[in-house]
Order: structure tokens, then C-alpha cells, then sequence
């Protein structure tokens, strides 16, 4: 008996040659719909636009500069502030107490209230319109000292002691503090740079004996590093 090459006869192809069940890899699992969350498209969207409008403000603010006083020598609590102590200098406008540079004339007439130090911008609670140290009690006195009689690198401003260094052959004569806490007044003279030349302010109590021991080369300076 001879098997028949002629399709059943119900017309239903094999079951092998069946379309679209070939094999395991055209059964494909059912994919959800996505889930779309317009608040948090909105939410992103506000972000990018508050950071672009930031951005936009301080390119702005940036360009937004004033004058201001700005210290470039250092100005002991209690002593004058001079023209060269100072310059202009450009900030941007945030609202601190600056000194503005039209003002500058006046500061060169007010006294700093606490030590200045080079880069400080000047703020009106820095300055103070008359000085206790340079008052009345007080004196300015000149030194011409020696090498090795003061430390390398003493400034205008810094707080030192006045000590009494007698020379030899004095016998028993013995060092001593004449003043604790001294402000140097200035250091070195227009056009002699490094020759020694300090003025001090001390007591007028005092002062007469520090120039008497300063004309004899018997005073040495001790800078303070921790005295405002």
C-alpha cells in the first residue's frame, strides 16, 4: 500500500508546516503599555528652567561691581590710616558694610579700631574717629637700632616689649622690660630702607628713659606675634 503526498483531506495543513508555529522563539510574551507620569515631566522641566534662570541672575550680579577701600599695608589698632595703607578695589554688590572709594579722604582721617591686615576690605566697624593709643599719655618715640637688636621682618602695627640691654661694663646692671606692649609706629625713613630706624609709642612715663637708653644703644624690640 502507497502512502498518499496529498494533504489531509479536511484541507489543514501538517502540523509542522503550520505558519507561525515554527519554534520557541516566535512566541513572544505580551508587553504592557507604558506608564507615562506627566508630573514628573512637569517637575523636570521646572528644574532645568530654575537652573537656567540662577545662572542667568548671577552672570548678572557678577557684572553688578562697586568701589570699595581695601587695605594693602598693615595699620596697628589705634594708629592713623594713611593714603598709601589703602587702594581701590572692585566687588561685586552683596550688601556688606564696605567703605565706599569716594569716601577714601575721610578714612585717611579716622584711626583703625582693630589691627588691619593686608587684603582686608575695609568696613565702618574697622575705623574709629580718635585714637587711645596716640592720645593723650602717650608718646612716639625714635630707636636707631642694630642688627640683632629687633627681629627680621617687624612691621608698622606690630605690639612689642621695650627691653633695657645694658652694654658691657656696666656691672651689675641687669635687663628689664621698660614697656610690655609697645605699638611700632614705623619702621625704617623715607629713602633709608633698612637703616634701622623704628618709632615705638609708649607712656609718656616712660618715654624719657627708653630715648635715654635707645641714644646708647642699650634697647632691643621683642615682637608680640600674639598681641592685637
Amino acid at each position: 500500500m502507497r502512502i498518499s503526498d496529498k494533504p489531509a483531506s479536511d484541507g489543514r495543513a501538517p502540523a509542522n508546516e503550520r505558519p507561525g508555529l515554527s519554534g520557541p522563539a516566535s512566541r513572544k510574551l505580551p508587553v504592557p503599555p507604558r506608564e507615562r507620569k506627566p508630573a514628573l515631566a512637569a517637575l523636570a522641566v521646572l528644574l532645568i528652567l530654575g537652573g537656567a534662570l540662577a545662572t542667568t541672575l548671577l552672570v548678572l550680579r557678577s557684572g553688578d561691581r562697586v568701589s570699595a577701600v581695601g587695605i594693602v599695608q598693615q595699620v596697628g589698632a589705634g594708629q592713623l590710616i594713611t593714603a598709601s595703607a589703602i587702594k581701590e578695589v572692585q566687588i561685586a554688590d552683596t550688601g556688606i558694610d564696605y567703605v565706599p572709594w569716594r569716601y577714601r579722604s575721610e578714612v585717611e582721617t579716622t584711626y583703625a579700631a582693630v589691627t588691619l591686615l593686608p587684603g582686608t576690605l575695609l568696613t565702618s566697624a574697622m575705623v574709629t574717629k580718635s585714637s587711645e593709643e596716640l592720645g593723650p599719655g602717650k608718646a612716639i618715640v625714635g630707636l636707631a637700632l642694630k642688627a640683632g637688636q629687633a627681629p627680621v621682618g617687624m612691621r608698622k602695627g606690630d605690639v612689642v616689649q621695650v627691653i633695657y640691654v645694658p652694654a658691657g661694663g656696666k656691672g651689675t646692671a641687669q635687663q628689664r622690660v621698660l614697656a610690655p606692649g609697645a605699638r611700632v609706629h614705623s619702621v625704617g625713613a623715607p629713602g633709608r630702607s633698612g637703616s634701622g630706624l623704628v618709632s615705638v609709642v609708649v607712656d609718656t612715663a616712660i618715654s624719657p628713659t627708653v630715648a635715654a637708653y635707645a641714644s646708647s644703644g642699650e634697647i632691643a624690640l621683642a615682637v608680640l606675634p600674639g598681641a592685637g
